[in-house]
């Protein structure tokens, strides 16, 4: 019985493929995030190389299980029946997550790189420089006003060296109303290394940062050195003193805040808007590929939860169409197992468990009937093949649609080439016997036919009888009796009463006759002088045909009482030489053919009749090339005597090339006193197949074969039973 267990269910997952697909989901996420700007790793070009790199790996992982799970089911489709279902299923399934994917991703590359075009191009980045500028220009005044100032104020130092020199206190004041006319933050004098010698006391709460020793390096010249703002704002500059030797002074500004922090931040996007568009190649590659691998990972991801729902739908489904396969193998005794979970297919499943039961019993009735019909029709085909008259069956349509092997041999037809064809095709000779017999509202019809198969004639008695006495749809028996023999025992019985009549009635009076002319052709043959001649030709007439209706009664006397033969065990070989020779040395204008071969044909023969009959069939041969010959329509008679064994027959035949036989009823040459010769009985063939019948033989008359003197002629062909010798074991 097929369940759910001898369903194979098709294993498509790789070996390590939730893993590596796991793998790859983690890859995209990742990707995804760190393209986004999401986490703290910056979307660098070479950071966008790594992720196109790995994002092609997990494309080629995802191809792969893709390609292995495709390869999986064909095979499985191509090992087991009936997943045409199961692939639709997962077909679908993938359609329905593939394509939507596929749309988005389409769709979100185009608006990609329409936002890539809308933030990188000759606009925004112009918009970006002149802003920088300007930022940059604002720091750049307020540098140069510093410089300037730090400028003038070295240039006053240097003339109050003598205050510096001599009142540190004084020059301090000095320095502090200096710095604050010029509205700086701080100002000092410091040393090479950065110590402090002199500050201006300016109340601001601020804590300055020391100067850089490189600013201070830098400043050794006349031209002061400015410190850009770093991360404060707050500008300074150094300058070296010349009046004061190794001193340096160091002023500090401070700038507008916002500004320069707007400065910082513009400088920053520039910095990430010129890497975007340096990166711009390698970002539309990333998202492509992260798209196209989370489309593959759908499709994949769809492909097999279509596969867990087709084996979940479909398996009940397979079930059943596996237990129909076996049950139209004829096992009736299967079921498919039936679950409450399994809804309207559950419902399914119970309904073809009935049907099946009840299949099962209707097969059982079915056989039983069957078995019943067959042991009838058994019974009917032996009572059938033990009955000597052939019988057709024949259906309402006018087919044969059964007969038993006599009515086979009657008509010379196979049983298999007449099933199915009209009875009136088959059986032409019946063809108004048939229609009378639907005509009339009679249950059967009769008739003696005459029918012409392979060159013999035969008698049959025809019967129709109808089976329903419907004449719509009726059915019909045809029995057919072969009466050859019997018809032809009744006409020789006949024939051979009036010849024995007519030898008896002829005889009597040919015996005065013969001598009355005899004795007047001896008593007055000498007085008779005037027309002697006419005299001896009158009585020379009588005489001839005193002897020649004395031979024809003779012939009549002979068919009238036909001696039986007696058997011996003969060559026929023999007897046909023997009566071949005699008709040869009786006419040299005939060239004599025979075939013999050389092993004996034995059988149980009367040598004289079988004799009279070979001699009679040869010598009507030589007679019917006489006429030709005479009538000049030949130039040379053959005649070929032939023998030959097959099997259990001895086949004897003799042809022509004479006038041949008639082509129409020349079944009835066989007849008593029927002939094609002026002078003839009728008698000499009736007698030939009346021996020739005693013998166990038959006689079959046919034209001569085209391959002997152009066909011309006619075949006698007489067909004896073989005496076959057996070896004592």
């Amino acid at each position: 019985m097929p369940d759910s267990k001898s369903i194979v269910k098709p294993q498509v997952l790789p070996k390590g493929a939730l893993g590596m697909t796991l793998l790859v989901l983690a890859t995209t996420i990742v990707s995804f995030v760190v393209m986004m700007g999401i986490t703290s790793i910056s979307p660098t070009k070479a950071v966008t190389q790594v992720i196109i790199g790995a994002n092609a790996v997990s494309i080629l992982i995802l191809i792969y299980l893709s390609y292995a799970t495709l390869r999986k089911l064909i095979f499985f489709k191509s090992k087991e029946k009936n997943r045409d279902l199961h692939t639709s299923i997962t077909i679908i399934f993938a359609l329905i997550a593939s394509i939507p994917s596929i749309i988005v991703a389409c769709f979100s590359l185009i608006v990609l790189d329409n936002r890539l075009n809308s933030w990188i191009n000759p606009e925004n980045n112009q918009i970006i420089d002149m802003s920088i500028k300007a930022a940059q220009s604002y720091t750049e005044d307020n540098a140069q006003s510093l410089l300037s100032t730090t400028l003038s104020m070295v240039i006053e130092l240097d003339q109050r060296r003598l205050l510096y020199n001599l009142d540190r206190g004084a020059f301090s004041d000095w320095l502090t109303y200096d710095a604050d006319r010029n509205n700086l933050l701080g100002a000092s004098l410091v040393k090479s290394n950065g110590e402090v010698v002199v500050s201006a006391r300016l109340f601001n709460d601020l804590t300055l940062p020391a100067v850089p020793l490189k600013a201070i390096s830098g400043a050794a010249g006349e031209r002061p050195v400015l410190i850009p703002p770093g991360a404060t704002n707050l500008v300074g500059a150094v300058i070296k003193t010349q009046a004061l030797p190794d001193l340096y002074l160091y002023t500090i500004r401070s700038v507008d805040a916002s500004a320069l922090n707007n400065m910082r931040i513009m400088t920053d996007n520039n910095k990430e808007y010129q890497l975007l568009a340096s990166n711009r190649a390698n970002t539309q590659i990333a998202y492509a590929l992260l798209y196209t691998e989370l489309t593959l990972l759908l499709l994949l991801t769809a492909v097999w939860t279509g596969i867990a729902v087709a084996n979940r739908v479909v398996q009940p489904i397979r079930v059943l169409i596996g237990a129909a396969e076996e049950v139209a193998t004829g096992n009736f005794d299967i079921s498919v197992p039936v679950k409450g979970s399994d809804g309207d297919i559950g419902a399914l499943s119970q309904t073809f468990n009935n049907m099946v039961g009840q299949l099962k019993t209707q097969h059982h009735d079915l056989t039983s009937a069957k078995d019943e019909i067959d042991e009838r029709r058994r019974f009917t085909e032996a009572v059938l093949s033990g009955v000597t008259a052939g019988v057709i069956s024949v259906n309402a349509n006018g087919e044969i649609a059964g007969l038993n092997r006599p009515a086979e041999n009657m008509l010379d037809i196979n049983v298999s080439d007449a099933l199915g064809k009209p009875v009136t095709t088959v059986f032409p000779e019946i063809s108004e016997i048939f229609a009378l017999a639907g005509i009339h509202d009679r249950s059967s019809s009769r008739r003696q036919i005459s029918i012409t198969r392979n060159g013999v004639a035969r008698s049959l008695n025809v019967q129709i009888t109808r089976e329903d006495a419907d004449t719509r749809n009726a059915s019909f028996v045809v029995t057919v009796d072969d009466i050859t023999d019997l018809v032809a025992a009744h006409r020789s019985s006949a024939w051979a009463d009036v010849a024995r009549r007519i030898a008896h009635e002829i005889k009597n009076p040919l015996t005065p006759i013969q001598l009355s002319a005899e004795r007047i052709r001896r008593r007055y043959g000498k007085v008779i002088v005037e027309d002697r001649a006419i005299f001896d030709q009158c009585t020379d007439t009588i005489i001839r045909q005193v002897g020649d209706i004395g031979r024809m009664v003779d012939e009549f006397s002979d068919f009238a009482r036909m001696p039986k033969p007696q058997f011996t065990t003969t060559n026929v070989v023999d007897v046909l030489k023997d009566a071949s020779f005699l008709v040869e040395i009786s006419n040299n204008r005939i060239t004599f053919e025979h075939d013999f071969g050389d092993e004996p044909l034995l059988g149980n023969f009367d040598n004289r009749l079988l004799g009279q009959a070979f001699g009679n069939i040869i010598k009507n041969a030589s007679e019917s090339i006489d006429g030709v010959l005479e009538q000049g329509i030949i130039d040379q008679g053959y005649i070929l005597v032939r023998a030959t064994g097959a099997g259990s027959s001895i086949m004897v035949e003799v042809l022509d090339n004479g006038k041949g036989l008639p082509s129409e009823n020349r079944h009835q040459l066989l007849e008593p006193y029927v002939t094609t010769r002026e002078k003839g009985t009728g008698l000499g063939l009736a007698i030939v197949n009346k021996i020739i019948e005693d013998h166990g033989g038959r006689l079959e008359m046919l034209d001569a074969p085209t391959n002997f003197h152009g066909g011309r002629g006619a075949l006698m062909r007489m067909v004896f039973p073989r005496l076959v010798e057996t070896s004592a074991a």
